[in-house]
């Protein structure tokens, strides 16, 4: 049994050693850089944008002409027999030609076409372009270029809310690397104890029972150290997933934290009604309504337009009994014009439009209300949350450092046999909380700092 506790902190050390060397660093910047190109949520935002940027260009505003070409061929082959009953056949000077049997006038033979072809050929262009359509597609050109606007708002805004996802589950590694740091001094010092408990033991300083409490803190301590490992495992399987890489990739991560300055922090807070993406977003809605209100109202004005167009036909005629000669009909023709349509009454539908137009651009506005007041609270909350998380932070700082002194002492009592392992025991412990707790109030006072950052619309403009 006792070769067991002796081969364990060297197996654990192997074991350290051996994912150290096949785990490569991923800081924050290629964190983020990754989580940029790869996730799927920021693709598909950056897809919508896309689309939108489409949506409001000059080629879809309605502001240019169509042009409409048609063209056609048409190819016809008859075999035809004519009869002219009633008819002759006349000599040279007029006569009718007698038939020397009967006696009779001789008839006119049928005359027959074989393979007369007919060709005929047509094109023609078309353009039409609306001069003035009661400035609706001018709102309407408008109103894509805000919706454009509020299509990179809403990718901002993902891109943002990733982000948070990101470093939520980024510092939780750190938080469990540093964890697993910690036990492994912990570790390490129950290991120690207990071989200083078998030496004790052994020259028989002490009795077998610190030996025993010394083999139980050492499979405790194991334990948690396993379990904090498969929780590292499974959480870097959470951040590829973000990242949109293989499952079973494996990182060292960052764990340093730096804090943005406090006056720095005061300042985005007075600007966040300006900057914070929901605010914006609102009022890029207002100003579509506005302008889909605006162009709802041509439906008063007319619409003029003009219109060109250009033809050209071609008929070939095979010849006939009564045009012995090829027919051939070559036109073109030119034409220009203009109109002007003007709705006088569609039966109400326009003016139900417009009074619907102006009820949701009420609403809106009310909305952005809603909107301004929700983000006061939620920054005013998130402030709170952060300057009470920095203080918990330093408290824990302070905690560690007595918690350290403390254990220390214990030691140095425990080696005097002025303590009992049960009390040196608890030293341990406390000390373990004490530094579990800061890392944990490190990172969330970090998370706080950023959830501040993005209600304030600066989440993307400072370094993390």
């Amino acid at each position: 049994m006792k070769e067991v506790y002796r081969v364990l902190p060297l197996l654990f050390f192997v074991f350290s050693c051996t994912l150290e060397a096949q785990e490569q660093l991923l800081d924050k910047e290629v964190a983020v850089q990754l989580m940029l190109e790869n996730n799927f949520g920021v693709r598909i935002a950056k897809n919508n944008v896309a689309v939108a940027k489409n949506n409001q260009d000059i080629l879809n505003s309605g502001f240019l002409p169509s042009i409409t070409g048609n063209a056609g061929a048409n190819y016809q082959r008859d075999d035809s027999t004519f009869e002219f009953p009633g008819q002759f056949l006349n000599d040279a000077d007029g006569n009718p030609v007698i038939d020397e049997e009967t006696g009779n006038p001789v008839p006119r033979p049928d005359a027959s076409l074989y393979k007369a072809e007919a060709q005929r050929y047509n094109a023609s262009l078309r353009a039409d372009y609306v001069l003035f359509d009661g400035l609706g597609r001018f709102y309407d050109y408008k109103r894509l270029k805000e919706e454009y606007n509020l299509t990179e708002l809403q990718a901002r805004e993902t891109i943002e809310t990733t982000m948070l996802q990101l470093f939520s589950v980024y510092y939780e590694v750190a938080r469990i690397s540093e964890n697993i740091q910690i036990l492994s001094e912990t570790y390490k010092s129950t290991a120690d104890r207990l071989k200083r408990a078998e030496y004790s033991f052994e020259f028989g300083q002490s009795n077998k029972l610190d030996v025993l409490n010394a083999e139980v803190d050492l499979v405790n301590d194991s334990i948690n150290l396993m379990n904090e490992r498969q929780l590292l495992k499974n959480t870097i399987r959470d951040l590829n997933i973000l990242l949109n890489q293989e499952l079973e990739n494996t990182y060292k991560v960052d764990t340093t934290v730096t804090f943005t300055d406090m006056l720095i922090v005061e300042d985005f807070i007075e600007k966040a009604e300006k900057n914070n993406v929901s605010m914006l977003q609102a009022e890029k809605n207002t100003m579509i309504n506005d302008y889909t209100l605006k162009a709802s109202k041509s439906v008063f004005l007319p619409t003029i337009g003009l219109t060109g167009s250009y033809g050209w036909n071609l008929n070939q005629n095979a010849p006939g009994p009564f045009f012995p000669g090829v027919n051939v009909n070559n036109t073109r023709s030119f034409g220009l014009g203009a109109t002007l349509t003007w709705s006088i009454f569609d039966g109400g539908r326009g003016i139900t439009q417009i009074k619907n137009a102006k009820i949701l651009l009420e609403s809106q506005e009310i909305l952005n209300t809603q909107i301004r007041q929700e983000i006061k609270r939620d920054i005013a909350n998130a402030r709170g949350n952060y300057f009470n998380l920095f203080e918990v932070y330093e408290l824990q700082g302070q905690n560690v450092k007595t918690a350290t002194n403390n254990y220390l002492r214990s030691v140095e009592r425990y080696k005097l046999g002025q303590i009992t392992s049960v009390e040196l025991r608890q030293a341990q412990i406390n000390l373990l909380n004490a530094k579990t707790s800061k890392n944990l109030a490190k990172y969330n006072a970090k998370l706080a700092e950023l959830q501040l950052l993005q209600l304030a619309g600066q989440l993307l403009n400072v370094d993390i």
